[in-house]
């Protein structure tokens, strides 16, 4: 395997997946087997703590096409998919998680599209039903956030399930920025692309890594790292305000030079003051996330270390 140049890669994240582990091992080992072509599987665990380590090398012995990267902390769902295209050797990759949901044997269709001449090949979920109804709204209105903000043009329910050509993982991995949204960052490419649609399934064991505080830390980054429509809605604020000062000031003086009676409430200024003063704060924190994002950078940090790679054992 060291010196073989696979096919095809399929990068697969772990965290915590022990008790998904084997279910997975049994559908996708034969999946890969049918497709007719040389391949690695690369699972990248993103730093463990339950016997998916233990499990991953078990399944190695057994398993000649699999490969076990192992990261020295959690750096995160995204990093982990990063690190592993890093590491990929294929012409042609496929990202999937571990829990099953995405059914492994789309694998083969996404190869046949890709082989007719697409670079991305994403995989839709056309039937969500397995999915909660929050969960299919939040996923809806990501989706169109997005594509309102930013302009990209990604496929409605395509997640983190598609096949990419050497070419565009080389792209990807070119890029410099951190917190990358390959969910964002593909499409932005432009390259020739096909979709193949499935059925979602519900995760075949285990709990779910993405609970609502990571979709709002995804969704967020998304935004700032997309988008600089929030900067201007600060911008827009900020004229608004200005509107509506010069207009009570002219109402104020109007009703002072011409007689009028001016009430003397304090609650309408609270009320104002208080809605100006969040207005500002909102803005400072819309400046703020950029400013981060721009420090970040500036650091250069990797986003992951790599302790582990089985590949060097065969070296």
């Amino acid at each position: 395997m060291a010196t073989m140049t696979p096919e095809l890669s399929v990068v697969i994240p772990m965290f915590n997946e022990q008790d998904v582990l084997p279910l997975l091992v049994e559908r996708l080992r034969p999946t890969l087997e049918s497709i007719g072509a040389t391949y690695e599987v690369v699972a990248v665990d993103d730093g463990s703590k339950d016997q998916t380590p233990v499990l991953l090398q078990r399944f190695k012995r057994e398993w000649p096409q699999l490969r076990v990267i192992r990261l020295r902390a959690n750096a995160g769902h995204q990093a982990a998919i990063s690190a592993g295209l890093a590491a990929a050797r294929g012409q042609w990759m496929v990202t999937i998680d571990a829990d099953l949901q995405d059914p492994p044997e789309v694998i083969a269709d996404m190869v046949k599209a890709g082989r007719e001449g697409a670079d991305v090949v994403y995989g839709v979920r056309t039937d969500r039903t397995t999915d909660t109804a929050f969960k299919r709204q939040t996923a809806r209105a990501f989706y169109l956030l997005m594509r309102r903000l930013s302009g990209i043009d990604a496929p409605p329910d395509a997640g983190d399930f598609r096949l990419m050509s050497r070419a565009t993982v080389e792209a990807v991995n070119a890029l410099p920025e951190h917190n990358r949204v390959l969910r964002l960052v593909v499409p932005t490419l432009g390259f020739p692309s096909a979709t193949v649609g499935y059925r979602r399934e519900e995760r075949a064991a285990g709990e779910s890594k993405y609970p609502l505080s990571k979709m709002l830390k995804l969704t967020l980054d998304s935004i700032t790292g997309f988008s600089q429509a929030p900067l201007r809605l600060a911008t827009w604020f900020g004229l608004v305000g200005f509107v509506v000062a010069a207009v009570m000031l002219a109402y104020a003086l109007g009703m002072k030079l011409f007689g009028g009676q001016v009430l003397q409430g304090w609650t309408s200024i609270v009320a104002i003051v208080a809605a100006f003063a969040a207005l500002q704060l909102l803005c400072l924190g819309i400046l703020g996330e950029y400013i981060g994002r721009i420090f970040v950078a500036q650091q250069d940090r990797p986003s992951y270390y790599v302790a582990y790679d089985s590949l060097n054992d065969n070296s």
